[in-house]
């Protein structure tokens, strides 16, 4: 028995239930760790109940978006959050290393599909499908996956290649406020309701650049141009030319100031889709002109006067209805020929194809004035979709992979729902179907295959439903068409009898009793809907009458005769001979052909899911109805998905790749292990059997798995908690599965061993050349040193050469300069001596002081230049130094004659006459400082060729 929380069953029983409410209760208590929680599946235990409070608590903390497992869920915030979808966040998550580890967003899955086509050796196409109810996000949600896409993947080297990108570029945004203005309209649920499917397909070349896109539309709500339901708007762009346009724009289109048009309903509430010049300017860049413009304009201002045209019943049933009022027809269209065509219809009868024309009663009237409006606007529709196509699609050789967006409408159900309601629903069950395939039932399959143990999910699978709607022999559907291609007038209450009959078995069909009006009831995976069989049948027909068809193709106007060809191919099929007449395609069949198409395209690509949740159905800001949320959680399947994830292994690996990448892991226990390891696939691959092979790599597989114990010990050892728990690991008969967790540090440990790597080869090489550079260092130096010695060598000799020059004629100097002294300084003695007696007690010098004289003799020139030298001896030693050198010794003076200063007492001057001419071979002479003395000295010399002296001190000497 289940538990009912809020009116829906929580998914947990009631044995146990006490003990597990007082843990869930422990659990919610702490609100503020909710919304700390980026993923549903750390939930725990995961319920609908847990799931909502999460939820709750994240959007209470502006935190939109979340993951589920292999699903981002997305929050409406009924508010302008513009941080949210920056340029700026868009290139953090682009730039980022590991987008995952950021917060949830819808650019981490834009991001994740780019990364998936760049990185792989063989890019698989990639799509993402944006689900949910009217109202929940789903138009935002792709609009702003578009523009990330065009802010990462258009990034061109070249200048003229970056001016191709942005035309791209802003071509493909530009195609959103388009297709939006003429597709989108305001509902009940929603105020920007995309009344129609697109998928996207944005183009990459192999360089991950941008280059084109594709759009594919489905079934568009083309009846609301004719009927809308109270409180709901036309489509946007007949409320955005109504209020933006000028006053001659008003007189051209016909469209006067406060007119009013039955078809324009609600015109007062202005919403922001509204903005008429940004569709004008987006039109521009698409390459339709203001001439085309005008003229698609015109013709929807003629839909609206054609809105504006009622009949009455004529009195005479042979005459056609009478015009009401004074409504013209302002349509581009003769107005006689229309409202003869509207009033009149033609048949065909016979063989012979007899032509008849029969008077339409009014409700018929109204059926072709309708069928005029809607047709026109259908065929406007698809040519601007081809307009935009041709605009933005690029050359198929040009690009290789594509990022599928697919947006389609949600889950509808109201109080009237008729054929698109169901069409809407049955997409929306075929989507379903293809998530739970490709994710629930593909993934416990594959599990089982690969031989798994593994404790099966209860999901809940709609096939059932689906069977209903479409299953053969017989379905909704296929009776709907059966009756379309039967001749006699269909009845409601008919339809709804062949339909509880013939499908009475199936589980999913219900029947409303207490309903006045005959309809039938399917349940869906998100809820019962009753849909009315009355009007069905006609609109699955989808009749237009070959006579306006005509009409519309004999029109004069340029658009006109662009939307409606004379084709005779064409025309043929609208006039068929009455055996040869080919079943009709109806509405059902064309949408369900469709959708098998994009289905196919679909499974061809690796999917992502983006769930949009819908917090309260006013729209408002910080608002959340958990009744509404819940029921919307129940019927995208969120907690069976939660479940998968979190005790499901995402992550498959082939044998062969697993161990082409981490065979480097074995390098981590190559140090603890003394024992062999097996070789390398590459090792022998010539010289082994495939089943050698295969046993080899099984060998390295388990090899590399028996690793993983000592990965996780290395990250407890490193204190990393999360790491450090054991995470799952199979391997299956072809593959390896694990967690996201195990992957990751994998991954860490695979870039620790290469890191090591890399740093020994670093090692290596650094160590290389620094031997290198030291061997040119040595021979360097061997070089300079043999270069300086014989530098050396050669300074040297020149110094020796000149030092014996320089010692040579100082030689000569001296010994001539000694002679001349000699000669004077005898003559004076002599005379002296000779004049002058010895004092009492004097004796004659000794023999030791006889040698000393002799040699300062010799020297004294020498001492001379020393004593008044600039650097050298100072103070008493230079007084000893002139003293010594003015020492002279006794002699016979009678070779030179001497010259008294008779005017002088005391002092003796003795001139000697030079023998010959004196030249000094000196740079700068020392005879200019020969009288600097730091104190005056009564031993001073004032020149070389006169000696001064005292007489006293001579005759003491």
């Amino acid at each position: 028995m289940l538990q009912q929380v809020n009116g829906h069953s929580s998914g947990f029983g009631a044995q146990g239930g006490e003990s597990l409410r007082e843990d869930l209760q422990e659990f919610l208590s702490g609100e503020a760790p909710l919304h700390q929680l980026d993923d549903l599946t750390k939930v725990n235990p995961v319920t609908l109940e847990t799931v909502l409070r999460c939820l709750q608590a994240r959007y209470a903390a502006d935190t939109f978006y979340t993951n589920a497992g292999c699903t981002l869920v997305a929050l409406n915030p009924f508010k302008p959050v513009p941080q949210l979808y920056s340029p700026a966040l868009m290139r953090e998550y682009h730039a980022a290393p590991q987008p995952q580890k950021l917060k949830p967003h819808i650019f981490t899955v834009g991001e994740q599909t780019y990364r998936n086509v760049k990185s792989l050796i063989e890019p698989v196409n990639q799509s993402i499908i944006v689900s949910g109810e009217s109202g929940a996000g789903k138009t935002w949600t792709s609009r702003c996956l578009m523009k990330f896409y065009a802010v990462v993947a258009a990034s061109p080297t070249s200048q003229e290649s970056h001016k191709i990108a942005e035309r791209i570029e802003q071509r493909i945004l530009n195609s959103n406020p388009v297709m939006e203005a003429f597709g989108n309209a305001c509902t009940l649920r929603n105020n920007n309701s995309s009344r129609f499917g697109k998928f996207i397909q944005l183009q990459l070349n192999r360089a991950q650049q941008m280059t084109g896109a594709v759009v594919q539309t489905y079934l568009l709500e083309k009846t609301r141009v004719a009927c809308q339901a109270s409180s709901e708007r036309n489509f946007h762009i007949f409320y955005q030319i109504c209020k933006g346009a000028s006053m001659d724009e008003r007189l051209q289109w016909h469209l006067p100031e406060g007119a009013a048009f039955f078809w324009l309903p609600n015109p007062e509430r202005t919403l922001e889709e509204d903005c008429f010049e940004v569709t004008r300017e987006a039109m521009l860049h698409l390459g339709i002109d203001t001439p085309a413009q005008n003229n698609i304009f015109q013709v929807l201002a003629g839909l609206l006067h054609l809105g504006n045209v009622r009949f009455a019943h004529s009195e005479d049933e042979a005459q056609p209805c009478h015009l009401t009022g004074d409504a013209k027809c302002e349509n581009r269209l003769p107005e006689d020929p229309l409202l003869e065509t509207l009033r009149i219809r033609t048949i065909r009868a016979g063989r012979q194809q007899q032509v008849f024309q029969k008077p339409c009663s009014r409700a018929e009237c109204d059926t072709r004035r309708d069928c005029v409006a809607k047709l026109v606007y259908a065929r406007l529709f698809d040519w601007l979709v081809s307009v935009i196509n041709s605009s933005i699609c690029a050359d198929p050789a040009s690009w290789t992979t594509f990022i599928g967006l697919l947006d389609v409408y949600g889950f509808e159900s109201f109080p009237n729902n008729s054929l698109e309601q169901l069409c809407i629903n049955y997409a929306n069950e075929k989507l379903q179907q293809h998530f739970v395939a490709h994710y629930l039932r593909a993934q416990q399959e594959e599990y089982a295959v690969e031989g798994l143990e593994w404790s099966f999910v209860n999901y809940q699978d709609n096939q059932t439903c689906l069977d209903l709607i479409e299953g053969s022999p017989i379905s909704i559907c296929s009776l709907i068409n059966e009756e379309c291609r039967l001749n006699r007038p269909s009845s409601a209450a008919q339809l709804q009898t062949r339909i509880e009959s013939a499908l009475a078995g199936s589980p999913r069909l219900g029947h409303n009793k207490l309903s006045r009006e005959p309809s039938f009831i399917v349940l869906h995976y998100a809820g019962p809907v009753q849909y009315h069989t009355a009007g069905l049948v006609e609109k699955n027909k989808d009749p237009v009458p070959p006579e306006l068809t005509r009409l519309l193709q004999q029109s004069q106007d340029p658009l006109l005769k662009v939307l409606f060809p004379t084709d005779p191919e064409e025309k043929a099929q609208e006039e068929p001979s009455g055996q040869s007449r080919a079943p009709v395609l109806t509405v059902v069949s064309k949408f369900k052909a469709s959708l098998e198409q994009l289905l196919q395209v679909l499974h061809c690509t690796t999917p992502h899911y983006i769930r949009c949740i819908k917090p309260n159905s006013q729209g408002q800001a910080h608002s959340f109805l958990q009744e509404e949320v819940l029921s919307q959680l129940e019927a995208c399947g969120l907690v069976e998905t939660i479940h998968i994830s979190a005790a499901g292994f995402p992550i498959r690996i082939p044998h062969q790749n697993f161990v082409e990448r981490y065979e480097v892991l074995r390098r981590l226990c190559a140090r603890t292990s003394s024992g062999p390891h097996s070789p390398s696939p590459a090792e022998g691959h010539s010289e082994r059997s495939p089943c050698t092979e295969a046993a080899t790599l099984q060998a390295i597989l388990q090899d590399i798995l028996h690793t993983l114990p000592a990965l996780t010990q290395a990250a407890a050892t490193l204190g990393d908690p999360a790491k450090a728990t054991p995470a799952p690991v199979h391997c299956g008969r072809t593959k390896v599965f694990m967690t996201d967790s195990m992957l990751e540090l994998l991954e860490d440990r695979r870039a620790q061993v290469l890191e090591q790597c890399a740093r020994r080869i670093q090692g290596s090489w650094r160590r290389h050349l620094h031997r290198k550079q030291e061997r040119q260092r040595q021979a360097a130096v061997l070089i300079q040193a043999a270069i300086r010695s014989w530098l050396a060598r050669k300074h040297v000799q020149r110094l020796h050469t000149a030092a014996t020059v320089i010692k040579r004629a100082w030689r000569k100097w001296r010994i001539g300069m000694a002679f001349l002294a000699s000669k004077e300084l005898d003559g004076v003695e002599e005379k002296h001596f000779s004049q002058v007696p010895l004092p009492t007690g004097s004796s004659l010098l000794p023999q030791t002081q006889t040698s000393l004289l002799a040699a300062i003799i010799r020297l004294w020139p020498l001492g001379l230049v020393l004593a008044n030298a600039a650097v050298g001896v100072r103070g008493f030693q230079r007084k000893l130094v002139v003293w010594a050198c003015l020492q002279l010794p006794a002699g016979n003076p009678t070779s030179y004659p001497v010259q008294t200063a008779q005017g002088q007492a005391g002092v003796t001057s003795i001139r000697a006459l030079p023998q010959g001419s004196i030249k000094f071979h000196c740079r700068k002479s020392p005879l200019p400082y020969a009288d600097i003395c730091p104190e005056p000295s009564p031993y001073s010399v004032s020149g070389f060729n006169q000696i001064l002296l005292e007489r006293h001190s001579l005759g003491h000497g």
